[in-house]
């Protein structure tokens, strides 16, 4: 298989996974967060820097790329590891969640997903072959089956029926699928949340025999409670011997929460996200720099965190960038809030290690302001 799992430790504490990814541009330290680069692009970072803090691997987003600059150049340029000058794993999420979020452009059908250009308001389709196929050609080491995220809430019968879809579907990519050797294909579970429709989506989704699993449909508006029970209720049902991915999650309560529960893989575009907004992470939880008390504030960032803007740059220097719309002060921001998360899943590990995590996570939401009444992290 072009993707191989490898259980390298069970955290005797929480149940956490400690492993390896193997893929063909290199093996990946689970559990892992993936900075997201939608356009084949992790905003305002460059290649060099997303290396330097030690990202493993970056998702890319199959609907922005087929809008622009289209699967037909990047296929051209060699993939999309030559096309951005990145030598190390990428996933490419199938872009369903993109199309579904457009809820007032799109068509759903049992052959796919008739909907409208957001930019141009072009009428276009995608189907699962269609997917598949736009995925070949970028050319990532992981790719995704096209699925329907069902929105929150819904109700069962649109849940189920929009589940058993989602099994169609994927058995559709895995038909469509020209790269087994070089590119896994992982299935998506879905199933909203009601405990019983998880469960029969893994026992649809897991028969299919795909390399990795993700679960998705959650962090979608859900309460955090909500979206822990569900974990609970279905990373047990799949497969120990394959990865397991939370789609589209990525603060830091719930990336420890989530491999707590069993999963091996995040992403999100939260940490870039908020960083244009002047709001960062730290280790005493959040800081919005862009607010008028940190005018004459000469300390860095976190004054915890050895990153190159917390090592060079004070709060008030990053202030005044980000009040000026200054390229230069996002960027900076948002060094810091991708080097936090992957730094905190360094942990994480190491808290795996020693059969920690729960001490760990214990101390961290402390120390955060997570356990604060009316906390309001992000």
């Amino acid at each position: 298989m072009a993707v191989r799992y490898e259980l390298i430790k069970t955290c005797k504490q929480s149940g956490a996974r400690l492993g390896r990814l193997h893929t063909p541009h290199g093996t990946i330290e689970t559990p892992v967060f993936m900075p997201v680069g939608t356009l084949a692009t992790v905003k305002t970072m460059s290649p060099e820097e997303l290396k330097e803090m030690n990202a493993q691997i970056i998702l890319s987003n199959t609907y922005h790329l087929y809008l622009r600059p289209g699967e037909d150049i990047v296929r051209e340029a060699g993939g999309l590891h030559a096309f951005m000058n990145w030598d190390r794993p990428i996933l490419t999420d199938s872009g369903g969640f993109q199309v579904f979020s457009l809820s007032k452009l799109r068509h759903i059908e049992e052959e796919g997903v008739h909907f409208r250009n957001h930019i141009s308001g072009e009428k276009l389709f995608i189907s699962p072959e269609k997917a598949t196929q736009i995925q070949n050609d970028l050319g990532a080491d992981i790719i995704m089956a096209f699925d329907e995220c069902a929105p929150y809430p819904a109700d069962r019968d649109y849940v189920k029926a929009s589940l058993e879809r989602t099994t169609r579907w994927a058995e559709r990519c895995l038909k469509a699928h020209q790269r087994p050797h070089d590119q896994a294909l992982f299935g998506i579970v879905q199933g909203g949340m009601y405990p019983d429709l998880r469960a029969q989506s893994v026992k649809e989704i897991t028969s299919l025999g795909f390399p990795g699993y993700a679960v998705g449909g959650l962090s979608v508006g859900e309460p955090k409670e909500v979206m822990n029970q569900i974990l609970e209720e279905t990373t047990p049902l799949l497969p120990a011997d394959k990865p397991r991915y939370l789609m589209g999650v990525g603060s830091p309560d719930a990336l420890i929460d989530g491999v707590i529960r069993g999963i091996d893989m995040f992403d999100c575009v939260l940490p870039t996200r908020i960083a244009r907004n002047g709001t960062t992470m730290t280790s005493q939880g959040r800081l919005v720099v862009r607010n008028a008390q940190y005018a004459r504030d000469f300390r860095p960032l976190d004054p915890e965190c050895d990153c190159y803007t917390c090592r060079n740059y004070t709060r008030a220097y990053i202030r005044h960038l980000i009040k000026c719309n200054e390229t230069f002060g996002f960027r900076l921001t948002t060094y810091h809030n991708l080097y936090f998360l992957l730094r905190l899943m360094e942990n994480i590990k190491e808290a795996i290690r020693n059969d920690s995590l729960l001490d760990f996570r214990e101390q961290f939401f402390e120390k955060y302001g997570f356990n604060r009444p009316g906390a309001r992290p992000f």
